[in-house]
């Protein structure tokens, strides 16, 4: 019994054996150092893609592979996918797992600051260690999905353009993408024009100029899932690559390996 007293109030309150709390996985295994703001950074453009639905364990973590130099990152909910490649100073350990997103961003709360994250596996866990706190997560067990296969290798249409103004421009438009009605997204000559409609709402319509000089194409995204991608590019300028209405759009970023890839929503009339 823990008794809590502060002036006139007391409380009682019942406690359990220290004993039954889980043990704890062993901290006490060889770490590799890696480069914190490389590692959290790349947490940050993945993990907004893991899916929060428990029924599918798999899609919830985040792929984390060393090859060599390279740190790769991959994560999925089905709807979009997000791949970042990020280049290390020195090769990384030998690290192949299916990690929670939660944790990842946990430790990228945790490691908020830090010079360097180290981190290490044991049997089904994996280990990180930043500054004075230690974080362990279990493994997920399962085949992650192969992301390599889903990205498509050629498109109709690649359009570069600003981020930032196309940013805002869907911003503005997905305030009237209420209910699940998707965006709208007309690609022609010159102007790429972007609405939304939402029934007993209201509707939204804005142009901006863009350098497309194709046939038109009008295609559908979930306005979420293409803000959040946009979001993500840490670039001046994105690409825009686009096969047809039926088929993913992919955003991609010249100046960094980040690719996120979404459904079209099929659109009426």
């Amino acid at each position: 019994m823990l008794t809590v007293t502060s002036g006139s109030h007391t409380s009682r309150l019942n406690v359990y054996s220290a004993e039954d709390f889980p043990r704890l996985p062993p901290t006490d295994v060889a770490l590799h150092t890696v480069d914190a703001t490389a590692l959290l950074g790349t947490i940050d453009k993945v993990a907004r893609a893991a899916s929060r639905d428990e029924s599918r364990p798999v899609l919830t973590g985040i792929l984390v592979r060393f090859q060599g130099d390279t740190l790769v990152m991959a994560a999925t909910d089905s709807y979009r996918l997000a791949v970042k490649e990020t280049r290390l100073e020195e090769a990384g350990p030998d690290l192949d797992a299916i990690i929670p997103a939660r944790a990842l961003q946990e430790l990228s709360r945790l490691a908020a600051g830090a010079e360097s994250v180290q981190l290490g596996a044991h049997e089904n866990h994996v280990v990180f260690h930043a500054g004075d706190v230690w974080l362990t997560s279990r493994r997920i067990d399962g085949q992650f999905p192969n992301y390599e296969q889903l990205l498509p290798e050629s498109f109709e249409a690649v359009i570069a353009t600003p981020r930032e103004p196309l940013l805002e421009v869907v911003r503005r438009a997905s305030v009237l993408a209420q209910r699940n009605a998707p965006l709208r997204l007309r690609f022609a000559e010159g102007e790429l024009d972007v609405a939304a409609q939402s029934q007993d709402v209201g509707e939204a319509r804005e142009t901006l100029p863009i350098d497309y000089a194709g046939e038109a194409l009008e295609i559908g995204f979930n306005p979420e899932f293409l803000r959040e991608g946009l979001e993500a590019i840490g670039g001046d300028t994105v690409d825009v690559k686009l096969i047809n209405p039926l088929r993913p759009g992919l955003l991609a970023s010249p100046d960094e390996s980040f690719w996120y890839l979404i459904m079209p929503i099929r659109l009426a009339g």
